[in-house]
C-alpha cells in the first residue's frame, strides 16, 4: 500500500479543486485566510454536485435518453469518485489530528 504524504494529498485536493470549478468563499479569518466553515461547506456541496452529475449521465445513458457518451459517463463516474475518495482523505486526516489533539498531556 502506498502512503500518501500531505503534500501530496493537498496538491490533489487543489487540483480537485480547480477541476471541480469551486466558488470562493468570503475571508473571515483575517487577511486573505478563507472561512474554513464555508470553504469545507463549499467542498462538500462541490463533490455531491459531481456524484448527482456523474448518476443523471449514469442513468440517462442507460434508459437511453441521454445524449453522453460511454466515455463521457465513465468520466463523470471517475470524478465524482476520486473527489468523494479525496474528501474522505481529508475526513481521516481531520479525525487523526483531532485525536493527536486529545491525546497530547496538558
Amino acid at each position: 500500500m502506498n502512503e500518501i504524504s500531505s503534500a501530496q494529498l493537498l496538491d490533489q485536493i487543489r487540483t480537485l479543486g480547480k477541476s471541480l470549478q469551486i466558488p470562493p468563499t468570503e475571508p473571515t479569518g483575517g487577511p486573505g485566510r478563507p472561512d474554513f466553515g464555508s470553504l469545507l461547506s463549499n467542498s462538500l456541496n462541490a463533490v455531491n454536485d459531481a456524484q448527482q452529475h456523474a448518476s443523471y449521465l449514469k442513468t440517462g445513458f442507460e434508459n437511453g435518453t441521454g445524449n453522453a457518451s460511454l466515455a463521457e459517463v465513465m468520466i463523470a463516474g471517475q470524478k465524482a469518485d476520486l473527489s468523494f475518495r479525496a474528501v474522505t482523505e481529508v475526513r481521516n486526516k481531520l479525525v487523526q489530528a483531532y485525536q493527536d489533539i486529545m491525546n497530547m498531556p496538558v
